[in-house]
């Protein structure tokens, strides 16, 4: 059984991880957000497994309160502050004496796309892709056991089907499932080992093509 404290908690991807850890798992989660009473409903039926924390991503004193008994940090943030709130989970992460950490990322901070894919992503993304490269790399210049995770373009399809690629290799596919990717950070915290101190790209297979299908 992990204690994980989940970064972001009312995001998509970070509600179904939550249900999957509820569901499949006896672990126990703290969640933080801004405003947490939007989950106030969700730790109320769960109060033994439950923590609602309300804080900001940036206010090191608060993370390092709430990283007290826990084996896990998994961060779901968006914002155009990425670098700030992944330095300050590090400093955070150094001052508690923690280490695992699962970060959600995107698709192309690498500019590991090819083709017409990437050429698409690359302007499609070009406002946002600075500032999430930005915070990977606070996190690959750190001392943390992290994974990044680089998923394609997300569906809400109800299903677990993906296959990987690590840094350095092309990225393949151009779509994948919200479920998929919680799916992989539940798997981390029941295996720490599970992509250690790696970024992978995320795709579901034969999903190759110019751009995501629905577009």
């Amino acid at each position: 059984m992990a204690d994980i404290l989940i970064l972001g908690a009312n995001g998509q991807i970070a509600q179904l991880s939550e249900n999957i850890f509820l569901d499949s798992t006896g672990d126990n989660m703290k969640l933080y957000l801004r405003h947490a009473d939007r989950l106030r409903d969700r730790a109320s039926q769960y109060d033994d497994r439950i923590e609602l924390i309300d804080g900001d991503t940036t206010d090191v004193d608060k993370l390092v309160g709430s990283m007290k008994d826990i084996d896990m940090v998994y961060a779901n943030l968006a914002g155009d502050n990425l670098k700030e709130q992944a330095e300050s989970i590090v400093k955070a992460m150094h001052a508690s004496d923690k280490t695992r950490l699962v970060w959600i990322s995107t698709i192309g901070i690498y500019d590991e796309v090819p083709g017409k894919f990437g050429e698409w992503n690359n302007k499609t993304l070009a406002d946002y892709l600075p500032n999430y490269a930005a915070g990977a790399k606070v996190l690959e210049d750190s001392d943390l056991d992290y994974t990044i995770i680089r998923p394609a373009y997300l569906t809400n399809k109800d299903e677990v089907d993906y296959e990987v690629t690590q840094k350095g290799e092309p990225f393949k596919g151009t779509e994948v499932s919200r479920k998929s990717i919680a799916q992989i950070v539940v798997d981390i915290a029941q295996d720490p080992s599970k992509f250690s101190k790696a970024s992978i790209g995320v795709n579901k297979p034969n999903t190759d093509g110019d751009k995501p299908s629905w577009l």
